[in-house]
Parts: C-alpha cells; sequence; structure tokens
C-alpha cells in the first residue's frame, strides 16, 4: 500500500468519536515535532505556511507554496496533504503534477475566489477533472465556503457538498460551519468530513467526531499559538 492509499484508508471505518486528527504543519521543523508525536498524517495549511514565508493568506506566489510543501514532505514518514487554496489558475493536470513533484498525497482546493462563492457545478466539473488526472493518486478534500462567505443556511453546504462527492472528491471540508449544525451536515453529506477545529476552547476533537466529523484540521491556528509562545520567549529575553 502507497502512502496515498494508506491517507485514503485512514479515513473510512472510523468510529463516531474518534476522528482522523491532522495537525498543520508549516515548515519542516513543526513537521517533525508533529510526526514525533504520533499523528499517522499531516495537513498543510495555506495561512501558516504564508506567515512562515512572510506572506499574507492567499499572497504566496505557487513556486513557493509547491517548494515549501515538498520541504515538510522531505521532512517526514508520514503521509503529507496541502492546502494549495484555489489551484492558483493551474490546469487541473499541471496541478495534480506539481502536487506529485512534491510528494503530496492529497490537497485541499477552496470553492470560493477573492472572496466570493465559484459556481458549484463548474467547479464540480474542475474537481472532476483534477480527480481524473490524480488517478487515484490524491486524496481530494473539497472545500465548501458557504459559511465563511456569509451563507448560515446548512442546506446550501449539503448542496455543494454533494455536487463535489459526485465529481469524485474523496472528503468535503465545510469551513466555518458552527459546531451545531455538523449533524445536519453528517445527515446530508455522503462520505467523510473535514472540520476546522477551534484551537483554544470549543468541542474537543473527540467532541467534533461524536457530532459528525471525520477528520479534523487546524488551519493556522497550531502555528499562531506557536508564534505567540515564541513572542513569551522573546519577552523573558530582554534585560
Amino acid at each position: 500500500m502507497n502512502k496515498a492509499e494508506m491517507f485514503r484508508a485512514l479515513h473510512h471505518n472510523r468510529a463516531p468519536g474518534d476522528p482522523l486528527v491532522l495537525p498543520g504543519p508549516w515548515d519542516a521543523a513543526s513537521a517533525r515535532v508533529f510526526a514525533e508525536a504520533g499523528f499517522p498524517a499531516l495537513a498543510t495549511p495555506s495561512a501558516g505556511v504564508a506567515a512562515s514565508l512572510g506572506y499574507e493568506d492567499g499572497q504566496v506566489p505557487a513556486d513557493e507554496m509547491f517548494a515549501a510543501v515538498a520541504r515538510i514532505v522531505r521532512a517526514v514518514d508520514v503521509p503529507v496533504s496541502a492546502d494549495v487554496e484555489g489551484g492558483y489558475g493551474l490546469a487541473p493536470k499541471e496541478l495534480v503534477e506539481r502536487l506529485l513533484e512534491t510528494g503530496a498525497v492529497g490537497c485541499n482546493l477552496e470553492d470560493s475566489e477573492g472572496g466570493v462563492l465559484k459556481d458549484p457545478r463548474a467547479h464540480a466539473d474542475w474537481l472532476a477533472e483534477v480527480r481524473s488526472a490524480a488517478a487515484g493518486r490524491l486524496f481530494v478534500n473539497a472545500r465548501v465556503d458557504t459559511f465563511a462567505r456569509g451563507v448560515a443556511d446548512p442546506e446550501r453546504a449539503v448542496e455543494r457538498a454533494a455536487l463535489y462527492v459526485a465529481a469524485g472528491a474523496d472528503c468535503v471540508y465545510p469551513i466555518g460551519a458552527p459546531p451545531e449544525v455538523l449533524p445536519l451536515l453528517r445527515a446530508g453529506v455522503q462520505g467523510p468530513i473535514n472540520v476546522g477545529a477551534p484551537t483554544e476552547g470549543g468541542p474537543t476533537p473527540a467532541e467534533l467526531g461524536a457530532r459528525g466529523a471525520t477528520r479534523i484540521t487546524f488551519g493556522p491556528g497550531l502555528q499562531r499559538r506557536a508564534v505567540r509562545a515564541l513572542r513569551e520567549i522573546v519577552a523573558g529575553l530582554r534585560p
């Protein structure tokens, strides 16, 4: 079984309350910390990687993002999925080739651009092309941005998720979904659901799993907490 198959298998046959927890490394050093802690796989956050490279979220040039992902992959033995935002305008075949060159086994792909939701059917068609080009070599996590763009009705997220699953997405990620709507999403979505965990306070990963989450990711939260901890250390160095 190759790493992509291993990663895909981690998402299936999970008991309620036992979601797959995927810490988000922003560089090679943080990736090693997470891998050494025993996590079976990792998922990079675009905002965390951007911060490590000195950019605002969404402003990293594609070449720099792919290079950063490649460094993270090289640093660990566990499978790594990469947040590549909206795909940087690359054609599906080129996007897949660039991802595979980094050694990543999966990708996170957004369905909004410039703060505006994309047409869901057109996006589903694009995801189908990505899935076809990947030929099983990449786990496709399709982000659903309705909640993040102010659309509170969970049915709108379910509708988009259904289109993306039908297009071949391995998992859907209704980013920003309130914890209380997770049971509704779980009832309406076929297949794995990615949920973003609050890094401080709020439901635990186990609690989110009990509400319907298949896997938990952290966005840039862990990187930001690390920066806060570093600031506290630095403050203690002053004479």
